[in-house]
């Protein structure tokens, strides 16, 4: 059992708890602030934890948010854009990683189901595309080959699409914001395509990463024809 208080809930008043939103802990937030955290709250409970029948396969749309919400290791936060520079989102980016990499869990599978959510309030749809391609072709691929972390943006309008699905777009949310969690050897499923980023991951994952690519190469019918 994940402990209910953790160091990276401790060391901000910034991060929140989906209990928390509605909360006393968020009374001092701008109503742009709650609103927006509520919003997202309320998709990843109603949406990212739960089965689609558009998915492709069984299971929440993502597997790691049940348990995650059990442990008390999703935590949101709010952020504003504006005034701020490429390398001033940067930064702040790379603060939350440190944040989410002190806390515990930091070994085994429980591990993997820490996250930090990082909420623009102020950040329109129509902006979010070009804002997070810029911070994460800076420090995307580096943040997973060395830290082992992964980030993805979700927005109004996001193209990207389910794995098992290519017309299913589970990454569309009602507010922009960029999601940060532990790396994990499946992840060469979102990559398989891209070499910038499947170089990486075979480097960080290492002889387990070609293990896993074996087994899901037995399942399938290749050798059919030799048998």
């Amino acid at each position: 059992m994940l402990p209910i208080k953790t160091p990276v809930a401790t060391t901000t008043t910034n991060l929140f708890l989906l209990e928390d939103i509605d909360a006393d802990r968020t009374k001092n937030l701008a109503e742009i602030d709650r609103n927006a955290l509520r919003a997202v709250g309320d998709w990843i409970k109603t949406f990212m934890a739960s089965p689609h029948k558009d998915l492709g396969r069984a299971g929440p749309v993502c597997p790691f948010v049940p348990a995650a919400l059990k442990h008390k290791t999703l935590w949101l936060a709010a952020e504003r854009s504006a005034g701020r520079s490429a390398a001033d989102v940067v930064r702040l980016v790379e603060d939350y990683k440190r944040l989410l990499l002190a806390a515990q869990p930091v070994d085994g599978d429980d591990a993997n189901v820490r996250s930090i959510v990082v909420v623009f309030t102020d950040l329109t749809a129509g902006q979010a595309k070009d804002f997070w391609a810029g911070v994460l072709n800076q420090i995307g691929i580096p943040s997973y080959e060395d830290d082992g972390l992964a980030m993805g943006p979700f927005y109004e309008g996001n193209q990207d699409t389910a794995i098992y699905n290519p017309h299913f777009r589970p990454f569309i949310s009602p507010v922009p914001f960029l999601l940060i969690r532990p790396a994990v050897i499946s992840d060469w499923k979102f990559f398989l395509n891209n070499e910038d980023w499947l170089t990486p991951w075979a480097r960080r994952h290492g002889e387990p990463a070609f293990h896993a690519l074996a087994e899901e190469l037995r399942r399938l019918p290749w050798r059919a024809g030799r048998d």
